[in-house]
């Protein structure tokens, strides 16, 4: 056999070969294994329970296990970096929720949104500031009053620096009330802190710390809102207090690599709104107090998360 046949032979066989792998690849219903749910938070906190929740929903609307692993740490950037190192064939999702975005904001971590493909937006919800049951502060003006006859001797617990937790205390701290950020790693242990009055106030949206509301544990002094939020009508918003401290809403999504063929982004997006409908999901969302108001499209979750992200910057570049 000659040099320049053999050559032609191997040409087409390679050709052949990447034609059966194109067709195989095509042919494949997706998802046909297990997909791997990324919590980018330790165990007990709201990215952990909505997971969780919707890794069983997902499981019944595409057939296949979707196991729940939690890497937490670094604002949930730890997690994050499994997803972008993994294969980007749709088979590893996360939770990227508004406090990672923050983070991104305030120059922490090297990830940005474009690395990610937003599939949907699954909870969306304010925050508010709650203190523990026995707090000498009956509302947030006398907390405020307090802190700037004595600044930074309030201790209010987040979820860490750069987070929207610690842009909101920073605008404070800009108006005359230091209030001072003890940031928590993990969900637990941020929650007692303030049940057993460690720390003075916690920075959270309602649903993760639910079970204390219903105990009596914790009360509300402000929602960080343009208006009321309708469970706890009581409780003024920060623009009615004079605070334009508003839009930075507690949101979380489902991601995955930016690098996802488009066709397995939609499967997934479908599924995700699909389960955002089912009777089980309202139940939980309306538990948590975090229902989203809107179903998005991927391209609409992207622009919304890019969008938050610019306002963090925005609140930043006012405190510098």
């Amino acid at each position: 056999m000659t040099s320049r046949r053999f050559s032609k032979m191997a040409v087409l066989a390679a050709a052949l070969t990447l034609t059966a792998t194109t067709l195989t690849q095509a042919q494949e219903k997706y998802p046909s294994r297990p997909v791997d749910i990324v919590v980018t938070f330790g165990p007990g906190g709201g990215a952990d329970a909505m997971g969780r929740k919707m890794s069983l929903l997902l499981e019944k609307q595409l057939g296949v296990p979707f196991p729940v692993s939690n890497v937490g740490g670094a604002s949930g950037n730890a997690g994050l970096t499994k997803v972008l190192t993994a294969a980007p064939d749709g088979y590893t999702v996360a939770t990227l929720i508004a406090l990672t975005v923050s983070s991104w904001a305030s120059g922490l971590g090297s990830a940005k949104v474009e690395d990610f493909a937003i599939v949907a937006v699954t909870q969306d919800s304010p925050s508010l500031l709650f203190v523990p049951r026995d707090s000498p502060f009956k509302t947030f003006k006398d907390l405020l009053e307090f802190s700037k006859s004595n600044p930074g001797k309030l201790k209010v617990a987040t979820s860490g620096y750069g987070t929207q937790d610690d842009i909101t205390l920073k605008y404070f701290s800009a108006r005359g009330y230091k209030l001072t950020n003890v940031p928590f790693a993990k969900p637990a242990e941020r929650y007692a802190s303030t049940v057993g009055m460690h720390t003075d106030a916690i920075y959270e949206e309602p649903g993760d710390v639910a079970p204390f509301l219903a105990a009596g544990q914790l009360r509300p002094l402000v929602v960080f809102d343009d208006e009321r939020h309708p469970a706890f009508r009581s409780t003024p918003a920060s623009k009615e207090l004079g605070f334009e401290i508003s839009d930075l809403p507690n949101f979380r999504t489902i991601a995955v690599s930016a690098k996802t063929p488009p066709d397995k982004i939609k499967k997934l997006a479908d599924a995700v709104n699909a389960a955002l409908d089912t009777p089980e999901w309202k139940k939980f969302c309306s538990a948590t107090y975090t229902c989203a108001s809107h179903r998005y499209t991927p391209a609409q979750a992207q622009t919304y998360v890019k969008a938050f992200q610019d306002k963090v910057k925005g609140y930043l570049a006012t405190f510098r």
